[in-house]
């Protein structure tokens, strides 16, 4: 049985899954995550990498409440809101993008709000267009928006970038990061990029293969807006040359 704690508004998001496990449609059972502990430190941004299938995207799935079979406990204050940028934007194509972000924008979340948000990640022309009169890289900015729309106290990010091409890919990693500076949250993101991750994360979790468990913790020390390249390279080599099965293989 699982078990969703709340604790008090200040305390730190804390992630204990003792075990889950699929159940294929031949009836195989297959766990995903035995033993796995995190702590989320307040206003920080973890990254978590892994081999493909090890259970990421799982984990934040249960995190966000999406799904409770699991073993375990996930910790958070009682009150917290969530948002959830997910690999797609998915974004509801019969609504426009101001509705979409409308829907699940928080009860106090104002027109001047919205407005600023809408500027800063470089929609304010595009709030009365369909998704589908939008390119892929206009359509993460919306869904961007939208999960800092909802105020979370507790931001999920599965692989936002994935798919885009790396120019376009880093110009949303800075906006990412200049729209969270802006009203900073805790943020649990998902990623296969390599480079993402070391110019992204104040915490660096590493995960094994299936079932996954935490390998090592990283903290990064550096602010995210000091990691020029040749700092980012003199790092990922680093862990490269400490977690072979962590990096290899990964795009850079």
């Amino acid at each position: 049985m699982n078990d969703i704690q709340h604790a008090g508004v200040t305390s730190q998001f804390e992630i204990r899954i003792e075990e889950k496990t699929h159940i294929g449609a031949d009836g195989t059972r297959l766990t995903a995550i035995r033993d796995l502990s995190l702590d989320l430190k307040p206003e920080s941004m973890t990254v978590l990498m892994g081999p493909s299938g090890c259970g990421k995207t799982t984990l934040l799935r249960i995190v966000a409440q999406l799904d409770d079979q699991f073993s375990g406990e996930i910790e958070m204050p009682a009150d917290a809101r969530l948002g959830f940028m997910f690999q797609e934007p998915r974004l509801l194509p019969w609504r426009t993008v101001r509705q979409n972000i409308d829907l699940v924008a928080a009860p106090d979340f104002s027109e001047k709000d919205l407005e600023r948000l809408a500027d800063a990640v470089g929609i304010a022309d595009m709030l009365s267009r369909y998704p589908l009169e939008l390119s892929l890289g206009l359509a993460r900015r919306v869904a961007l928006a939208r999960a800092f729309a909802t105020e979370p106290d507790l931001l999920l990010l599965d692989e936002p970038f994935v798919s885009l091409d790396e120019k376009t890919a880093d110009r949303l990693r800075r906006l990412l990061l200049d729209v969270w500076s802006a009203r900073p949250t805790t943020a649990l993101l998902v990623t296969h990029n390599a480079r993402e991750a070391i110019l992204l994360a104040d915490q660096l979790v590493l995960l094994a293969p299936r079932p996954t468990h935490v390998v090592a913790i990283e903290t990064i020390d550096v602010p995210q807006r000091e990691r020029d390249p040749k700092m980012i390279e003199a790092l990922h080599t680093d862990l490269l040359e400490r977690f072979p099965a962590n990096f290899s293989g990964l795009s850079r």
